[in-house]
């Protein structure tokens, strides 16, 4: 219906609309970043459901830096990519003040430097990067990071966090640039994410993990008025056009920016001494646990802009700039017991429940103790009072026992006899430290081994994850890996936590995985000691399950890279009866092993053996490791001197390290990415 207000009421309502919106996005700044309101919060309510009243009225009336963005808006259907138009790249680490010091000294060595360098040294949060183009001082565009290169348009997404200016503060001095891609990060704080998992729990949701997690979660929500509701907050710490505004160093942008209207985080320091920036740090790794939000470490960037443009950078990092990260984060804690798992080749590892402890915002109940020679070494008693160590995803460890907080109530750890599943004895042989419980029908290798048929590293049928399968065994439907294919989705639905969505989600993915590789079909077996690089060799060797299933001791023996004990694994696996019986049965249900075919383009990446460290951004490692095998290409597991080429995502830890006194050549992800586009033109030419 045309709107049949006069042209003088329009004009009244649009003139209204402009005080709204400058007043609104003046009272927010005060609010949300310098902490200083100046009004009630119900008045800003009413102020802002005026704007929202007019603009109801007058649609058309809605600019781009309308607050009214901040409630989200319609569904997105899917994410954009977006090309950075100067890259954001990663940073290289360092662990030690050793390290720090080399990092100086490369920069004097490079730049010919005697006096001393300034550096600005400012908090690395643990959030998600990501880019804010403004146009003539209004917010156009937000992306991801992605790959560095690439990123997702998550505009309307990050127009609902409140801390990010929709339109840059005045400048009397000068006019806006005409175009500036502001960097940040993205974070949710610890009493957010709290809440938001108090919430999520309530209402039957899966819990976030940690706040990182939480806060990408929440910025890949296609619907924006889900982000809106989530407590995100956000801090600038850079551009990447520095030559749009005249500012001359790291200290004068963040200035700058802060004028601008952007959240500066307010540890920011700028040191002009190696023994000032370890102070810094050391204050901040100190305090790290009082802050409402996760930092992992501290970033150190040359101030100079000059000098930063005489450093340049590398294919992946910026040789003016370093993350020095923060020691794993530690804990004490208390032993309450020591229970005993099964794994899926039967191996038996000792677990400690502990009295829960909060770690860097998550809390931890269990730790592994590895084996019994592990136990022995560090002499883990029941009840000790022990460091528990958590990092990143790897699964929490007790570093050591605290001895002088024992009491005398402290007791011997007991290792079973017998296996804690079937009661079966248990054996260990010499020279290993493995304990292992040897009964082919044990109940608890069984389930483990169900637990990693379906998961990511065997089949990967979506929706079953462990407590599922372990579910489905507990009421007989899954005794061996065919039961997978005898699932009905009538049955699944009826069962509690399921439902008929959930039910043909799993049948599904299931019925997607009927037609699978030799190499992955050989993984999801969990054949023992058959990993990923000896699947794919095996696979490569003979081509098809019938002809490996033939495969003399001899012939295995004649596989690279495949020594007695590894043959004689995969040999005893395939001339058991009940093997045959089982993969007969599989193939009566439906499922068909596929040939594994020469690549057309092998050459392109023959005799390349690829291994990969870090985070990959812009496509799963799994896929990635696909890929090159597609062309050729083999992969590792770990590193040697046989790997030829060693990708490096971000975080990637010790290995970079290794490989470069090794000398094997070092690709970033975009390089990687480039050499697999350079073989997909070759393959088509």
């Amino acid at each position: 219906m045309a709107n049949s207000d006069t042209p003088s009421a329009a004009e009244a309502a649009a003139q209204r609309l402009s005080e709204l919106r400058r007043s609104l996005h003046d009272h927010a700044h005060r609010y949300y970043v310098l902490n200083d309101p100046v009004i009630a919060d119900g008045e800003y309510d009413r102020l802002f459901q005026e704007l929202l009243e007019i603009e109801a009225r007058y649609p058309e009336l809605i600019s781009l830096d309308s607050p009214s963005h901040r409630v989200g808006g319609q569904p997105l259907a899917a994410f954009h990519p977006v090309r950075h138009k100067s890259p954001m790249l990663s940073l290289e680490n360092v662990f030690t003040a050793g390290e720090l010091g080399n990092f100086i000294a490369r920069l004097r060595r490079y730049l010919k430097w005697e006096q001393e360098l300034s550096f600005m040294v400012e908090p690395k949060l643990d959030g998600l990067a990501v880019e804010l183009v403004y146009e003539k001082g209004v917010l156009a565009s937000g992306s991801t990071r992605g790959d560095g290169l690439t990123g997702e348009d998550i505009t309307a997404q990050l127009k609902t966090v409140r801390d990010i200016p929709l339109q840059l503060q005045t400048r009397q001095s000068q006019p806006f640039p005409l175009e500036l891609q502001v960097r940040g990060e993205v974070f949710l704080s610890r009493k957010g994410f709290a809440e938001l998992n108090r919430q999520r729990s309530e209402q039957g949701e899966p819990l976030f993990a940690n706040t990182r997690n939480a806060a990408a979660g929440s910025l890949r929500q296609l619907d924006p008025t889900i982000t809106a509701r989530r407590p995100l907050h956000f801090f600038v710490y850079g551009v990447g056009n520095p030559e749009s505004l005249e500012i001359a160093s790291q200290e004068e942008l963040l200035q700058e920016l802060a004028e601008f209207g952007f959240p500066v985080n307010s540890l920011a320091l700028l040191c002009t001494t190696e023994d000032a920036i370890q102070t810094h740090y050391s204050k901040l790794q100190e305090l790290r646990t009082g802050f409402d939000y996760d930092m992992d470490g501290v970033v150190i960037k040359v101030n100079s802009f000059s000098l930063q443009e005489r450093l340049g950078t590398t294919a992946r990092a910026p040789r003016w700039a370093v993350a020095w990260k923060f020691p794993p984060s530690q804990a004490t804690t208390r032993i309450e017991a020591v229970e005993f798992q099964i794994g899926r080749t039967g191996v038996i590892t000792p677990v400690a429940n502990l009295s829960p402890v909060n770690i860097d915002g998550v809390v931890v109940r269990k730790a592994t103790l590895h084996n019994w020679d592990e136990i022995q070494r560090k002499d883990i008693r029941l009840h000790d009072t022990v460091l528990v160590q958590r990092a990143g995803d790897v699964i929490p460890e007790v570093v050591k026992v605290i001895t002088e907080a024992r009491n005398g109530e402290e007791t011997v750890v007991d290792f079973p006899n017998l296996c804690p599943a079937c009661n079966q004895p248990l054996l260990r042989k010499e020279g290993e430290a493995a304990v292992r419980c040897v009964n082919p029908n044990c109940g608890g290798q069984q389930v483990q081994r169900l637990i990693h048929f379906a998961g990511k590293s065997g089949m990967d049928f979506e929706g079953l994850g462990k407590k599922q399968v372990e579910s489905l065994v507990s009421i007989g439907l899954l005794e061996d890996i065919a039961d997978f294919f005898t699932l009905d989705a009538t049955v699944l639905a009826q069962l509690d936590g399921w439902g008929e969505r959930s039910a043909n989600k799993v049948l599904a993915a299931i019925e997607r995985r009927k037609r699978v590789g030799l190499a992955r079909f050989l993984m999801a077996l969990g054949i023992r000691h058959v990993g990923e690089v000896t699947a794919e060799a095996l696979a490569a060797r003979f081509g098809t399950l019938d002809a490996l299933r033939c495969a003399t001791l001899e012939q295995l023996l004649g596989v690279e890279r495949i020594g007695a004990e590894v043959a004689a694994s995969v040999h005893s696996f395939f001339q058991d009866p009940a093997t045959s019986t089982l993969l007969e049965r599989c193939e009566t249900l439906g499922l068909r092993i596929m040939e594994e075919q020469t690549p057309i383009v092998q050459a392109l990446l023959a005799h390349r053996v690829f291994l990969f460290t870090g985070t990959l951004e812009s496509l799963p490692r799994n896929e990635a490791k696909q890929m090159v095998r597609a062309f050729g290409g083999q992969i590792a597991s770990s590193l040697s001197r046989r790997v030829t080429d060693l990708v490096a995502g971000s975080n990637p830890g010790s290995k970079l390290a290794e490989a470069e006194k090794l000398g094997i050549t070092i690709m970033t992800e975009k390089a990687f990415l480039r050499l697999l586009q350079e073989a997909e033109q070759h393959n088509n030419a």
